[in-house]
């Protein structure tokens, strides 16, 4: 991690994260939470075992906040606060709906993504982040960011990112990759659309227990396919 300026306007600097960093860090975190639960690494990571994860690094983890009032489509929250390890909520809507499991495991990690990354910004004396009568500030994340934020907001980039990384970690996915091109005689980044690319896409799907889109927004954002003939330029910017 280096730290660059932040042209937000959030922090006169902010961290840069290579994506191999974010995707070492979050294998770490998850292989090393299933090692101590179980004794080995397996995959999907259960969706029980991502809370108690949260709940260690967190002073809360609400998984039936209402968010309603928040603003359009929010379905998580981090709060930070100077004093306490963060806040995480999470909209009941997610958590009490068996067809939203996979919204609910991506919104999870995203969240993550924000305590495990961001949490230390917070800690240093940055009075003009915090409104005169608060001690807190809020990140709200709408489903949009989650799955697919855009570069330019690199908190919300960055926890998609980490979201992705500890659903889908880049080692296990080395490994997929590796076997479908070898059954389909492909190398190189290879189309979405394509048989090597489909099949990429419902393996990742399917041994992690995440989404068609969030399967597809990790490959393409390690650089295994690609969208048409559009080089994917997803890493660009951490």
């Amino acid at each position: 991690m280096k730290w660059v300026r932040d042209r937000t306007g959030r922090f006169p600097q902010r961290p840069y994260y290579e994506g191999l960093e974010l995707d070492c860090e979050c294998e770490n975190i998850i292989s090393s939470f299933l090692i101590e639960r179980y004794g080995k690494v397996t995959y999907p990571i259960s969706t029980n075992d991502l809370t108690i994860l949260i709940e260690q690094k967190t002073s809360e983890l609400d998984l039936y906040s209402d968010l309603s009032n928040e603003g359009n489509n929010v379905e998580g929250m981090t709060i930070f606060s100077r004093n306490t390890h963060p806040r995480v909520l999470i909209s009941n809507f997610l958590s009490t709906s068996s067809s939203h499991t996979n919204r609910l495991r991506t919104t999870l990690t995203h969240e993550f993504g924000h305590v495990v990354f961001h949490n230390f910004i917070w800690t240093f004396e940055q009075p003009s982040l915090f409104k005169p009568d608060s001690r807190n500030l809020t990140i709200k994340c709408n489903r949009d960011t989650i799955l697919n934020a855009r570069d330019v907001d690199w908190l919300e980039w960055q926890a998609g990112y980490a979201s992705g990384a500890f659903l889908m970690p880049l080692s296990s996915i080395k490994e997929i990759v590796h076997q479908i091109n070898n059954d389909t005689n492909t190398y190189g980044k290879v189309s979405a659309a394509s048989d090597a690319g489909q099949k990429m896409i419902a393996q990742v799907q399917s041994t992690f227990q995440v989404s068609e889109d969030a399967a597809r927004v990790r490959l393409l954002k390690l650089d295994y396919i690609q969208e048409g003939n559009t080089v994917s330029q997803s890493m660009n910017l951490f």
